[in-house]
């Protein structure tokens, strides 16, 4: 019995001492949340630089450059070296003043162009002797040792595009990081191969906006679901050649173009084709001398296949045995090894998970090293090596955690920076035999444990159908009161591959006052967000907008069960594809979405571009039924929150259009909401108005949330 009782008195002393120690903890302060101070609670991590060799790197500690060396650990600093010391004079670089292209060598500028016209993407071939570039919708080239100007394409107009990206090429295809430039040199510089984009049987949109007396007007060739696409044609010329070889296409088929591959060695062009309903890929391998094509590779999905346009879907071996392509067609994206006439060899990888990037390959051992997720965890990155015919995969990081990986030229060494939710950002030197080296840097400061910080973690439910682990991130209020609800604050973006919950640190201001003030900050990820591979994502076919919203409700339902989330306040907020959802949520979702904050939203699927909406949806012709229900706008009468509506005014991407569709239902239907247009603004703004949209969600959260007056100090 005496035992028992002191026992007993130990528990009671310890729980004691542990809710003393709690409170003893230290809250952060105005200017920790307001200026996003945390000095002493986290530290900065070094920054990695460069690799030198396979055994050697060079980091940025405390301001200075030091040289680690892997194998014995040693760290010496860097002596900077003056700013031109180890520069190659003779190597030209490109330079761009006003309107004018210059080219810089020797410490001296030189004009290439002089006149009016804007030159645009100029851009070096890779033996430096060469510039391309297009100037009013026309190709030219530059010999840069004689100056010589040629014109390869005389034909350039509003319609008429050489080397510039049609709108939806650059938006849908190419890429916002190519700003329009539609032409790729060879490797050996011998040629260049450009799009010619014929525009004019693309519908016009006109875009207006308010400054002036008059307002202005834009016109922009976009092309909506079912309308007629860009034309396209491929051309090859040599850099001081006139005669444009067409590869051997029919610009008037109903087609898209890839960006296109070059063999190693310049031989030939590889250009992927894609038919309008976008379920074939074709990659052909295009003559460069006569245009002459055979089919180089194939692949069909009972969905669709997304375009390449990262230049990541094949590696070339440097040894010409062979590449590696990346293929997500059984439903999970796996590495493929191919001869280089095309033909099959073996499946590097296989399984339900996701191979991210190919990391190194070591052609001399035979090994492909590669980042997946979905091996340990959806929500992580880990780092594997495997050989090139399938055998032998390992996993290389350790532990629970989500990495990212700066392996060394070798593959002898790689530097992982690693975290999860609870755990603050850490780096560490290792081996790709899986020994550890040497810790590099924590950015967990002395202070961290002496603070009252709000929880962040990653949880899982169970998709009502019993098929998916879903992943949300909380973070939970401080000091939360399990008798008390709490209102919910979910930010998305909801689209197609496009999932935003990573198992990863974050810290800000920000989140935690908004936790001080006792909301549930949320984000999720539904069965197509790219947790769950193509797979996943495959639900979404001709039916965008439900399974999301199936989802979401579902893992709102598990907090309103069992995090003591309010089911009268639950707003979600998303910009673009989130804002789509956002209004989705508060239409179709109406019985369990109360609040939404909604930026750039498509309303209606018909009134958005024919590349990506047709992807997923089909055509109207195909599919009335489902953009039908996948439009907030068919659920207008289900609403019953209340709805913040943004668009700027101009925005060229998703048109104003969808949000004035969307409201004028709504007044049709006597409901309440907010909306507020943005001059100037396209899909986004800033300055000023940017940091007045930033405060009207901030009035909205606290007036509708947590049902407060807003402190000033929240305002911008």
């Amino acid at each position: 019995m005496i035992r028992l009782m002191r026992y007993a008195f130990a528990i009671i002393a310890t729980v004691i001492i542990s809710q003393a120690a709690f409170a003893q903890k230290k809250e952060l302060t105005d200017e920790q949340f307001f200026k996003n101070d945390f000095k002493g609670i986290t530290q900065s991590l070094p920054v990695f630089k460069k690799w030198v060799d396979d055994s050697h790197f060079i980091i940025k500690i405390n301001g200075n450059d030091s040289l680690v060396d892997c194998k014995t650990g040693k760290t010496s600093q860097v002596i900077a070296a003056p700013a031109d010391a180890g520069e190659d004079k003779d190597e030209p670089a490109i330079v761009t003043k006003g309107n004018d292209i210059y080219l810089k060598q020797n410490g001296t500028e030189t004009a290439l162009t002089n006149d009016e016209a804007k030159e645009v993407n100029p851009t070096l071939s890779p033996d430096n002797k060469y510039v391309a570039f297009t100037k009013n919708n026309d190709l030219y080239i530059i010999n840069l040792q004689t100056k010589k100007e040629n014109r390869v394409t005389k034909d350039g107009s509003e319609t008429i595009l050489n080397g510039y990206a049609s709108w939806v090429y650059m938006e849908e295809i190419l890429g916002r990081r190519t700003r329009y430039r539609a032409f790729w040199w060879s490797p050996d510089s011998k040629h260049l191969a450009f799009f010619r984009s014929d525009d004019t049987k693309v519908p016009v949109f006109t875009i207006t906006d308010a400054p002036g007396l008059h307002g202005v007007v834009e016109t922009q060739h976009y092309p909506k679901v079912g309308d007629p696409n860009p034309e396209v044609k491929i051309g090859i010329v040599e850099p001081e050649g006139s005669k444009v070889v067409w590869a051997a296409f029919n610009e008037k088929d109903d087609q898209y173009f890839g960006m296109p591959y070059w063999k190693p060695d310049g031989s030939s062009l590889l250009v992927q084709w894609m038919n309008r309903l976008q379920d074939n890929l074709i990659i052909y391998d295009v003559n460069v001398f006569t245009g002459g094509k055979t089919e180089f590779y194939n692949e069909k999905q009972k969905t669709w296949i997304d375009l390449d346009d990262q230049g990541g879907r094949i590696s070339f071996l440097k040894n010409g045995t062979g590449f590696i392509l990346q293929s997500d067609a059984t439903g999970w994206n796996q590495l493929y090894f191919y001869d280089m006439k095309g033909k099959l060899i073996n499946a590097i990888t296989s399984g339900r998970f996701t191979v991210t990037d190919i990391t190194f390959i070591d052609e001399q051992k035979g090994i492909v090293y590669f980042t997946a997720r979905g091996i340990e965890n959806t929500a992580r990155n880990d780092f594997y090596r495997v050989n090139i015919n399938g055998k032998n995969m390992e996993r290389l990081t350790t532990g629970d955690y989500d990495n990212r990986i700066n392996l060394s030229p070798g593959g002898s060494y790689f530097i992982s920076t690693y975290s999860n939710a609870l755990t603050p950002t850490r780096m560490t030197l290792m081996s790709t035999k899986r020994n550890f080296i040497r810790d590099l840097g924590n950015s967990k400061g002395n202070e961290f444990d002496n603070y009252n910080l709000a929880k962040t973690e990653i949880i899982r439910v169970k998709s009502d159908d019993g098929i998916y682990d879903l992943p949300m991130k909380v973070t939970w209020p401080i000091n939360m009161d399990k008798n008390k609800k709490y209102p919910v604050l979910i930010s998305i973006y909801g689209g197609p591959n496009a999932g935003t919950v990573m198992d990863t640190w974050s810290l800000s201001g920000n989140q935690q006052w908004y936790a001080k003030e006792g909301l549930i900050q949320v984000s999720m990820d539904h069965r197509a967000s790219g947790q769950f591979g193509k797979e996943g994502v495959n639900y979404m076919y001709h039916n965008l907008g439900y399974w999301e919203m199936k989802d979401y409700s579902t893992m709102v339902k598990w907090l309103v069960a069992n995090g003591n989330a309010d089911a009268a306040r639950i707003c979600i907020t998303g910009f673009s594809y989130g804002g789509y959802m956002t209004c989705y949520a508060l239409t179709y979702g109406a019985d369990v979405f109360t609040y939404g904050m909604a930026g750039g939203s498509v309303t209606d699927w018909n009134l958005y571009d024919s590349h990506y909406t047709e992807r997923y949806m089909g055509t109207p012709a195909n599919n009335a039924e489902g953009y039908k229900t996948s439009s907030p706008i068919t659920y207008a009468s289900k609403y019953k929150g209340m709805l913040q509506i943004v668009h700027g005014m101009i925005d060229d991407n998703v048109h104003m259009q969808n949000s004035i569709q969307l409201i004028s239902k709504l007044q049709d239907l006597k409901k309440d909401f907010e909306f507020m247009p943005y001059s100037g603004g396209r899909h986004g703004w800033g300055g000023n108005k940017w940091l007045h949209y930033m405060n009207m969600k901030t009035k909205f959260i606290y007036k509708y949330l947590l049902q407060k007056d807003v402190p000033k100090e929240m305002l911008k």
